[in-house]
């Protein structure tokens, strides 16, 4: 491995015949900030191991979100043997205090990262699906002594003594039905609705710009969506929530827990007051129907009473769900609920827990029936939107000590959430006036401010979202 510590490179051909487990690398599945922290782990403790990434670069779902900058500050935002194998090879960390974009904390972090692992990350490489070598969901004698089967898009297949699936939900976005379900005519109206955290400053601008632009979601990828949006004129915007009222998104202001949030929403809230952004509660979106570059999208509460709004352009914030269709023929125990495991479940429900507020976990309450195979990141998170990159570092550093045979470090779970210094609205406020010198913009402050996000666990963002 190049320029780093750890054994030679893999072979990253099919095999012909099934070897001892204990002589096949551990699969690292994303290379995303959490893939990546993986490798680190694994480097460090010297297990052979290669990292699947189905994009075509390091942080490829990050690089969708490039335009964002995160809350957290790039001290929360590396992860500790990250850094020990980076620094080791010359590599400088950014600003502390620097709150980075996605594109910056791909450049200046992920990609450098990538590097070490050169011959060691596969690019383009999209999982398809995981089992046991000879084995379905039903067999079970043997078993854990059986190597995983990782099958690719292209119909390659590889062998793995332990799966470490860090793939991320930025694929499986929800749906704007409000069951769960698609609206009805969703499909058909598939070009003309967007994603969350589209580029409405930057590429995405004509997209956008002088349309009237419906905002489904009350999480902070909608506001920062609408923030944005703000600041194209003559851009009518509506808002719509399930909510009876925009509470949970304006936050606490000033004395909002997580400072950033409450900076976010108090900007936010001033749009709806001032009438720049049209609010609409209780839209349960049941329908959507098409007219040619228009569409009318029906709500229908439970009660059975409609709203309708019509619109040029959707953005869909409705947040992300965990996809495992690929561990289909491996033995997993998912809550029913968040679709996290049973044993995490209880310590990230978002109904009494926020970011900050997660108890420490690791490879205990991240194990599944099936050994040596661990859904870390967001992934591991279910549903749950309560997830933050640091719980995810310390996720990795857990499973990899684990999977080494060291239970005493993996169980040594030791996680400071800090509830306000994470996201702190004054970081982002000092940034914005930096910034605002350094492009000679007066008053300190960007005239179009920077979209300031929690991005959502999915993402790979640096809070909760």
């Amino acid at each position: 491995m190049s320029g780093c510590c750890g054994p030679t490179a893999v072979d990253l051909e099919p095999s012909t015949q099934a070897a001892r487990p204990d002589q096949l690398p551990i699969v690292v599945i994303g290379a995303g900030p959490i893939g990546l922290a993986a490798a680190a782990h694994l480097a460090e403790r010297n297990l052979d191991f290669v990292v699947l990434e189905a994009g075509e670069q390091a942080g490829a779902s990050v690089a969708q979100w490039g335009h964002v900058r995160v809350f957290s500050p790039w001290k929360y935002n590396i992860d500790a043997a990250a850094r020990r194998l980076l620094e080791a090879n010359g590599w400088s960390a950014p600003d502390a205090e620097w709150l980075p974009t996605g594109s910056e904390l791909i450049d200046d972090y992920l990609a450098q990262l990538a590097k070490l692992f050169a011959d060691r990350v596969r690019l383009g490489a999209k999982v398809t699906a995981i089992s046991r070598l000879g084995y379905d969901r039903v067999r079970t004698n043997g078993r854990d002594a059986a190597p995983f089967l990782i099958r690719l898009a292209d119909g390659t297949e590889l062998h793995a003594r332990a799966v470490i699936d860090a793939c991320g939900t930025y694929s499986t976005p929800n749906v704007l039905g409000a069951s769960g379900l698609p609206a009805h005519g969703e499909g058909d109206a598939g070009d003309l609705i967007g994603h969350a955290l589209p580029d409405v400053l930057g590429a995405d601008r004509d997209r956008y710009a002088g349309r009237h632009v419906l905002v489904v979601g009350a999480g902070h990828s909608a506001a920062t969506t609408l923030l944005a949006l703000a600041e194209l004129e003559d851009t009518p915007i509506t808002w719509a929530i399930r909510a009876g009222n925009a509470a949970r998104t304006y936050g606490g202001g000033d004395a909002d827990a997580l400072p950033a949030r409450g900076a976010l929403g108090t900007r936010l809230h001033a749009h709806v007051e001032s009438g720049r952004i049209r609010l609409v509660t209780g839209f349960f979106t049941h329908a959507i129907e098409r007219d040619g570059e228009q569409v009318r999208v029906i709500s229908r509460d439970p009660s059975g009473a409609e709203q309708t709004i019509t619109a040029e352009r959707i953005v869909a914030a409705t947040g992300y769900r965990p996809d495992h269709a690929i561990a289909g023929e491996l033995r997993l125990d998912l809550d029913p609920i968040l679709g996290s495991t049973r044993a995490l479940a209880p310590l990230i429900d978002p109904n009494a827990h926020s970011c900050g507020t997660v108890p420490p976990h690791g490879a205990d309450e991240l194990a599944h029936p099936e050994a040596d195979y661990y859904a870390i990141g967001v992934k591991s998170y279910g549903r749950a939107p309560t997830f933050l990159l640091a719980t995810g570092y310390e996720q990795a550093r857990s499973v990899v000590a684990a999977l080494a045979g060291d239970w005493e470090a993996a169980r040594d779970v030791q996680l400071e959430l800090p509830e306000t210094g994470v996201c702190s609205s004054s970081l982002a406020e000092a940034q914005e006036q930096r910034v605002g010198l350094a492009t000679g913009i007066s008053g300190g402050l960007l005239s179009t401010p920077l979209p300031l996000a929690t991005v959502s666990a999915s993402d790979g963002g640096g809070c909760c979202g």
